[in-house]
């Protein structure tokens, strides 16, 4: 694990978006709350939240953060769920990992509560979109 301790401890923000496709089914019972499993975007939330809180439990050499905020936000779209998270801390090391963490975690549980009625849901475009603070500045993926 690498040594953070001589790092200042700053603001640091990280945002991740994933996106999970399903066909037209899947998708009216999303919308329409009728799974068996309950309200799939409730879930996928609550999910994407805890699994950001445990990023540290399931990454290897990550380091444990106290994260001063986690947003997950799930929004319907051309037969796909959009997810995008973000998370904050004060600390010597970034938010990446667990902003990532969110996003895969929510599209986990999306694919969980629908693969009874879809067995080819496809999980996507999983990445960085941007992050803030600490000595390497600011990231935005339009910026390379």
């Amino acid at each position: 694990m690498v040594d953070v301790s001589a790092k200042d401890e700053t603001q640091r923000t990280a945002t991740a978006f994933g996106r999970v496709r399903v066909n037209k089914d899947t998708f009216e019972l999303i919308r329409s709350g009728g799974l068996k499993k309950g309200d799939v975007l409730s879930v996928a939330r609550l999910a994407g939240i805890m699994g950001a809180k445990r990023t540290a439990d399931l990454i290897p050499l990550c380091h444990n953060i106290t994260l001063s905020g986690v947003e997950v936000e799930l929004e319907l779209g051309d037969l796909c769920i959009a997810i995008t998270s973000t998370t904050r801390c004060t600390g010597a090391t970034g938010v990446e990992m667990e902003a990532l963490t969110a996003v895969s975690v929510a599209a986990l549980t999306i694919y969980d509560m629908c693969k009874s009625v879809q067995r080819d849901i496809e999980i996507t475009d999983i990445h960085l979109l941007m992050k803030s603070g600490g000595k390497s500045g600011e990231y935005r993926k339009n910026d390379e």
